[in-house]
């Protein structure tokens, strides 16, 4: 786990990359903030957490960092050790940790559930949807620490990298973190503080299971109501067909082993 700190003191933000180690654009945002060396008016720690998972270009090592939380500093699993050892670093943090995602190309926010951090952070962020997870956060770091979880676009993508960096950026002025009169940060990045908007908010209710094996196929878009009646996914060109109104999140054909992705409701705005 590599740690960085901006500014004196004990931080009590954090920004969080590479959970996930075939999720580069976390880490390339966080090295890319250290290089410009911001000014800070409160410190904050970065961090990116399973480097040996990402040096390998893999998701993990033994197990899913991201559900290993709160992890056993005696465990046999890397992840599990090493989910100890994070949250302990995290422990009193406001934090974001950054993902990406095979299924959606604009970023969105996951939190266990909308919170005063949520109503804080999230209307401040360059992302429309914020969605609550917290039917399935078990092992999850958003369950074990003041957390908002973003996806940052598509898996291994520049513009994944790119809106990291945006969503960061977001982030630490949200927390009062970044000088916004730094004249060391490129005028470009300066001109992408994301003002106070409205944010649409989904609840995941259930998975949508599919096949292990198959030829599968996604028809509905996320975030976009399937009505009753319509085919929304198919495997082996067999479809699946809505028996309620839903709205789809992380639906993609291999995004996971053993389902689609979520069906959700919508359950309000934040502003």
């Amino acid at each position: 786990m590599r740690i960085y700190e901006l500014g004196e003191g004990t931080p009590e933000v954090a920004v969080v990359g590479a959970i996930h180690g075939d999720e580069p654009c976390g880490p390339v945002a966080i090295e890319r903030l250290v290089a410009e060396s911001p000014a800070v008016r409160r410190p904050v720690k970065l961090v990116v957490a399973n480097e040996e998972a990402l040096d390998a270009g893999v998701r993990y090592l033994d197990e899913d960092l991201n559900r290993a939380f709160p992890g056993d500093p005696d465990a046999d699993s890397h992840e599990r050790r090493l989910a100890a050892h994070l949250s302990r670093e995290l422990r009193g943090c406001t934090t974001l940790s950054l993902h990406s995602t095979q299924s959606f190309a604009e970023p969105f926010a996951l939190v266990d559930r909308v919170d005063a951090v949520t109503h804080a952070v999230c209307p401040h962020l360059p992302i429309d949807v914020v969605v609550e997870t917290d039917r399935f956060t078990d092992g999850r770091l958003i369950e074990h620490a003041h957390t908002v979880e973003v996806e940052c676009g598509l898996q291994g993508s520049d513009e994944a990298a790119e809106n990291a960096y945006d969503l960061v950026r977001a982030f630490l002025d949200a927390t009062d973190v970044l000088d916004a009169d730094d004249e060391r940060l490129p005028t470009a990045s300066r001109a992408t503080t994301h003002e106070a908007d409205t944010v649409t908010v989904y609840r995941l209710l259930d998975p949508i299971p599919k096949a292990p094996e198959g030829d599968h196929e996604v028809f509905a878009t996320n975030f976009e109501p399937v009505e009753v009646g319509d085919p929304f996914a198919a495997t082996d060109g067999t479809p699946l067909v809505a028996d309620r109104h839903f709205y789809p999140v992380l639906l993609s054909a291999y995004g996971y082993e053993d389902i689609f992705g979520y069906v959700a409701e919508h359950v309000g705005t934040l502003s």
